[in-house]
């Protein structure tokens, strides 16, 4: 599995990923609110998407980044979205 070897926040509206096989990925915090994969976002039995993400403004920011164990980050978001579980897995397909 490919996995995280560092992680930087480059300013409040966007972070970086450099990865085990050497790529980096960079994500901005509206990108990545529009990708929330919590139940709040994403209808847990369906799959489908609940978020209209012409709701979310392109100027959002991270308020606080925190990492779930060993697998993920947990973003708060600056209109106080704060539910959602970014495995790295989802991270790393978020950038293909």
């Amino acid at each position: 599995m490919i996995e995280p070897t560092q992680i930087v926040e480059e300013s409040p509206t966007r972070i970086s990923i450099k990865w085990s096989d050497d790529s980096e990925t960079a994500y901005d915090a509206a990108t990545l609110r529009r990708g929330c994969p919590c139940a709040s976002c994403i209808n847990e039995w369906t799959g489908e998407k609940i978020l209209d993400e012409k709701q979310i403004a392109d100027d959002m920011s991270f308020a606080h980044i925190s990492i779930v164990g060993r697998y993920a980050l947990n973003f708060h978001f600056s209109d106080g979205h704060d539910t959602g579980i970014f495995s790295f897995d989802y991270l790393r397909k978020l950038s293909a």
